[in-house]
């Protein structure tokens, strides 16, 4: 059917009807017919060509959709458990996905990560554009989610020379100081003062661990653990801000580059088919009412102060203050509003899940290997003693329990896939045409569960990255022989949050009570 048939089977209906909802109903049919002949003309071009050029191997694809339909199929429990048995079943460490018009690049070995990332880094050095990223980076005024342009090189640069610099990770060393001994305060607290004789010792470690990343980044950020200045103990858990805090950059970053119908087909966005969209408008709603008194308080600060005429430099006391009171070559703020707002975004959602999601499955796969746990539990003593606490500077001597935690990151990542990448040329990677506009993505599962690199790559071996716990004796809870290493069906995270007893080990005196 031509386009000029359809505009007049249109114009027949338009006269026989009336009623301005009518017209919009036909107005929005129209539209979306003419992008669907378009794209169909664009996907019979792209098919033709791709004749002539080797992808990656990959299911076969139909029309227009390509792969949609199986992905929209194998949407539960989770996408990536149907990308990563498609390689499986498909024998391949390369993968060929076409959803809608997009190429999809599905790498699972390291040789051909590494002539992506490192060969042909300029190539891949952009970011695709979806719903989701371009609102949490309001707008990709960040760094992580932007495409490549001078906005990602501006923001890039002020994260090398400013956030990630040597000077302000020593300025800042007194607050991760504290975070680490409010950390282990509050499970002292916890295992000695149980109000229940059934729950002694019990610490829930999905929880604490969650919330001590949550503390940890507002207080590195905003210089403060609480968003409201509570009148509260140390031992009180977090507060209500706090706990929805945490939830809201968890549900944030569980949306971001989740395979949703809008990123492969942008005429679907606004019509919000699967939730997606709603979901993250109320995360970023969140987040703004948290973040955004506090950010503006400091540029309130910082003009005021500039008004002043007080031309000395301001030493950071947070890395908002980093952010707020850099300038550029005319003495002018460098970052605007969106911008701050933006970076300080990214930085929540870069921290607040890998760590607590790896120490509960160190301490998970741990209480199953007992004499993991003893060598880690032997050579803390061994370097710190058990007169005093580990300290950042007794890191590098930490060999094995270094190791474990690379073990459990590698068996255990929080996101199966890192963020994706695109092409911005045609490009031959491993023998295959990458398509311009590709997205590129790493599986960290089968990279760090690849049997052709790693002997048993399911048995927890922290012996394989040599050339933990803390100041307590972990234990599982009575009555439960083994730990359950069960993953969740639609993520990587344990299936059952991670529940132990923790008795203090150390001298009473190290453990400081809180009250």
């Amino acid at each position: 059917m031509s386009l000029q048939t359809l505009m007049h089977a249109l114009g027949v209906l338009m006269e026989s009807w009336s009623g301005l909802a009518t017209l919009v109903i036909l107005m929005t049919t129209l539209k979306l017919l003419v992008i669907l002949l378009l794209k169909n003309t664009r996907v019979v071009s792209q098919q033709q060509r791709e004749r002539f050029i080797q992808l990656p191997p990959g299911p076969p694809t139909l029309p227009i959709i390509g792969n949609m339909h199986q992905m929209i199929w194998n949407k539960q429990p989770a996408v990536f458990r149907w990308i990563h048995r498609l390689l499986r079943e498909m024998n391949t460490d390369i993968l060929c996905l076409r959803l809608g018009s997009t190429h999809v690049i599905v790498l699972a070995c390291p040789e051909i990560a590494c002539e992506v990332l490192q060969k042909n880094d300029e190539a891949f050095s952009s970011r695709p554009a979806t719903f989701a990223s371009g609102l949490f980076s309001f707008g990709y005024k960040g760094s992580s989610m932007s495409p490549h342009g001078e906005q990602w090189k501006k923001i890039r640069r002020v994260l090398t020379n400013e956030i990630l610099a040597p000077s302000t990770e020593q300025k800042l060393h007194p607050i991760r100081k504290e975070e680490y001994d409010y950390l282990l305060r509050c499970i002292h607290n916890n295992s000695t003062n149980s109000s229940s004789t059934s729950n002694m010792n019990f610490v829930g470690v999905r929880q604490v661990a969650q919330h001590f990343c949550g503390n940890m980044i507002r207080r590195l950020v905003f210089g403060k653990r609480y968003f409201n200045d509570l009148p509260t103990s140390l031992t009180s858990g977090p507060g209500q801000d706090e706990v929805v805090h945490v939830a809201a950059l968890f549900t944030a970053v569980n949306h971001l580059y989740s395979f949703c119908l809008s990123d492969y087909f942008p005429v679907l966005v606004g019509l919000d088919l699967e939730g997606h969209e709603m979901v993250a408008k109320d995360v970023m709603a969140i987040l703004n009412r948290l973040h955004d008194p506090l950010i503006e308080e400091r540029m309130h600060e910082r003009s005021t102060t500039a008004e002043k005429g007080k031309s000395e430099k301001k030493e950071a006391r947070d890395l908002l203050d980093v952010l707020v009171y850099l300038e550029d070559a005319e003495g002018k703020p460098l970052l605007s509003f969106q911008e701050i707002r933006a970076q300080i975004a990214e930085m929540m959602f870069a921290i607040v899940d890998n760590p607590s999601n790896v120490v509960e499955w160190a301490l998970a796969e741990m209480m199953n290997r007992p004499e993991v746990l003893r060598k880690a539990t032997d050579e803390i003593d061994t370097v710190v003693g058990k007169d005093r606490l580990v300290q950042e500077s007794d890191i590098p001597r930490l060999n094995y329990l270094k190791s474990c935690i690379r073990e459990a990151f590698r068996i255990h990542p929080y996101h199966p896939f890192n963020m994706p990448h695109v092409a911005i040329a045609d490009i031959t990677v491993a023998g295959y045409t990458i398509p311009k506009d590709s997205h590129v993505i790493l599986s960290r599962t089968g990279l760090g569960r690849n049997p052709k690199v790693w002997i048993e790559p399911l048995e927890f071996r922290p012996e394989r990255h040599l050339n933990t716990p803390n100041g307590f004796t972990w234990t599982k809870p009575p009555g439960v022989s083994t730990i359950s290493l069960e993953e969740g069906k639609g993520s990587l995270a344990l299936a059952q949050p991670l529940v132990l007893q923790a008795e203090p080990r150390l001298a009473a005196h190290l453990y400081v009570s809180i009250k």
